[in-house]
């Protein structure tokens, strides 16, 4: 008898972001959508979002945003992998690389999504340069990780999600290059997003969202608005591609076609 041939492993897809609740609320129905397209979905957050309370311990806190995320992931139908670090605490350091480069290697993803390098704090911020370098140095055999794992060959393309709203940190508008339209799958997006219970005060509190869900709701139809077309969407723009993989991929584009539409505005405005 014939041997069976092996069944292709599915693409993979990782998001990285800094804290519980951030793929939720920019890129969970991008995630979604990818999920449903046969694309096998990782889920990270660096931070364990233990600063994220005005009334519990950071360990209380950090336990009970770990149990919340992966309540999201499963939600999401996405692999959860445990945080690396401690609100404030994601800076840009070799240990942190060396870690988040070892999850690199591990998943092999052909599609990172990452925050927007222009951000409203710090976290997101070096958690985009993080990942991004994370993701240069994955073929690189003299760069070691931590835990140690042998370097991979595969191509990545790697899209920057939307600010939180659309504005960088000198309040400067950041356009998206691309819509994704998540009007589907959005009421999905919000119950993975409800699942950080723990977060409606302390967002309240701290930054002024008034209903963290009535925020992503917000967003994602400003977003709908601006692509002309979409009741719901989420932006994106995508990195260099030098280092990483093909001059013109755009994986999004070729798997998500009947969801994308290009922003015709974004190259004008950008220098």
């Amino acid at each position: 008898m014939a041997a069976t041939a092996a069944k292709p492993k599915p693409a993979r897809v990782l998001a990285i972001v800094a804290h519980p609740d951030d793929i939720e609320f920019m890129m969970a129905g991008t995630l979604l959508l990818l999920a449903k397209a046969g694309l096998e979905i990782h889920y990270l957050t660096l931070s364990s979002g233990n600063c994220g309370s005005m009334q519990y311990s950071p360990a209380k806190t950090r336990a009970t945003r770990r149990r919340e995320s992966i309540h999201a992931a499963k939600i999401l139908g996405a692999q959860y992998h445990e945080s690396l670090c401690d609100d404030l605490e994601i800076l840009y350091t070799l240990p942190l690389l060396r870690q988040l480069a070892a999850v690199i290697r591990e998943v092999a993803p052909s599609i990172l999504l990452v925050h927007s390098p222009q951000d409203y704090m710090e976290d997101h911020i070096n958690s985009a340069r993080l990942a991004v370098t994370a993701a240069f140095s994955r073929g690189m055999p003299n760069f070691r990780t931590t835990p140690k794992r042998k370097h991979i060959a595969n191509e990545i393309a790697i899209y920057h999600a939307m600010p939180h709203s659309l504005r960088g940190p000198l309040n400067e508008l950041i356009l998206p290059e691309l819509f994704i339209d998540t009007s589907a799958v959005h009421e999905r997006k919000r119950a993975a997003l409800a699942a950080h219970a723990s977060q409606k005060a302390w967002l309240d509190v701290s930054q002024g969202m008034d209903s963290y869900l009535v925020a992503m709701d917000e967003m994602s139809r400003t977003l709908g608005e601006m692509s002309g077309r979409f009741e719901h969407a989420e932006g994106w723009r995508r990195h260099n591609h030098t280092g990483f993989c093909h001059p013109d991929a755009d994986p999004l584009r070729e798997i998500l076609a009947a969801h994308y539409h290009l922003n015709p505005y974004y190259r004008a405005a950008t220098p």
